[in-house]
């Protein structure tokens, strides 16, 4: 019995370590998921039309903790539905609070290989905290399409 009953701990220990990993993939998915739809979007209707867009605090790149935000290729936000006061502006070497320059490593992830995550720690708009945060980062023509999700 004592067998069994370790076993049985084994799985579901083993069950709740998988749907953790689960559930941590998810929200990644959802980031990347949406810089892929703000792509396939500035395909159809334009790099211009899709800053419109994401500049739109309502719009349908925002998704509450999960949004789009868009950088041009030298750095310079151009579009963000929830930070408009950083829009315009280039802080490629503004650090975040443990010193990495992670706007630079967008950029370098985008020129160099076109996509890929960066982590860094950013507020959340949602819980106004400063917390850890992986971003999808997607170049396209002469912008760069990012979204996030905090964990």
């Amino acid at each position: 019995m004592q067998k069994f009953m370790r076993a049985l701990w084994s799985v579901l220990g083993l069950s709740v370590a998988l749907t953790a990993g689960v559930q941590a993939a998810a929200p990644r998915q959802e980031a990347l998921a949406l810089v892929e739809k703000a792509a396939s979007f500035a395909a159809r209707s334009g790099e211009d039309m899709l800053v419109a867009e994401v500049n739109e605090k309502n719009g349908p790149f925002n998704r509450g903790e999960v949004y789009v935000f868009v950088y041009d290729l030298q750095g310079t936000l151009i579009a963000d539905p929830v930070n408009k006061d950083l829009v315009g502006k280039n802080n490629l070497h503004k650090p975040d609070v443990t010193g990495k320059l992670f706007r630079k490593e967008f950029l370098e992830v985008a020129t160099r290989q076109g996509t890929g995550w960066v982590d860094y720690k950013y507020t959340n708009p949602v819980s106004g905290k400063v917390e850890p945060k992986s971003s999808f980062v997607k170049r396209l023509g002469d912008i760069i399409i990012i979204a996030g999700v905090y964990h």
